[in-house]
């Protein structure tokens, strides 16, 4: 069943489809906090909410004493949030696409073990190559909990998961735990990348789960280091804690 969005995620969406419909070019200066409210009969509390998600999103730039504007052409991956791909190339000023390689159920004991399901328990196998103005820049491959998402179609699989997962399926996505590692592709990666094999590339292997706690989808997915940067904000100093994660 659906979920019915709020009031201030449809507002959110609507801003979204501004920026999609390049209306408002990387680097031209959006709307203010008191043009969205008049313009969607909204409050400005709640306009400024909205800003503020976007720009937590990385598809707006706050210029102190200048305003807010479209990000500029860059692809970024938020080490904070999930935030879809389509999103981010509209937002880069490019056109995103996907070429689904891959999507069918599958039995994987292992991965199904791996992700805290029972191992006869179907998945999905899904590999797709995320593009940006024609340009291959992402290969991902990812298993998902097909109980959970059962009618998984290649027409879903175009677009974003991340939508389909809340909107189609009425699930509550908590996040994902990730690892990024620097990795060579390998030959199949490569091909798909329209890279030389051996070439440098950041890997992603991450695990999404739901608000439940329920496992949804594991991924190893691979980005062009050429072309992708990744980013983060960082705090202010604190007391250490120890650390998480291994040396090699």
């Amino acid at each position: 069943m659906a979920v019915r969005a709020s009031f201030h995620q449809q507002l959110i969406e609507k801003l979204r489809k501004l920026l999609r419909g390049r209306q408002f070019a990387p680097g031209a200066r959006f709307l203010t906090e008191r043009e969205i409210a008049e313009r969607f009969k909204t409050s400005r509390p709640t306009a400024n909410k909205a800003l503020s998600c976007l720009v937590s999103a990385g598809l707006l730039d706050i210029r102190q004493g200048a305003g807010t504007f479209v990000r500029e052409s860059v692809l970024d991956y938020d080490l904070q949030r999930l935030v879809s791909f389509t999103d981010k190339a509209l937002a880069a000023g490019k056109e995103p696409g996907t070429k689904v390689v891959t999507l069918e159920q599958v039995s994987a004991p292992e991965m199904a073990a791996a992700m805290h399901l029972k191992p006869d328990e179907p998945l999905w196998l899904l590999e797709r190559v995320r593009l940006a103005d024609g340009q291959p820049v992402i290969f991902e491959r990812r298993h998902v909990a097909a109980s959970l998402c059962p009618r998984l179609t290649k027409t879903e699989a175009k677009g974003s998961l991340y939508a389909f997962w809340t909107q189609k399926c009425g699930l509550s996505i908590a996040g994902a735990s990730e690892v990024i590692r620097a990795v060579n592709a390998n030959k199949v990666q490569a091909t798909h990348l329209g890279l030389r094999e051996g070439v440098a590339c950041l890997q992603v292997v991450a695990t999404g789960h739901l608000a439940d706690g329920k496992v949804l989808w594991h991924e190893e997915t691979l980005y062009r280091s050429d072309v992708y940067e990744f980013r983060n904000q960082l705090g202010g100093l604190t007391t250490p804690k120890p650390a998480v994660g291994a040396m090699r």
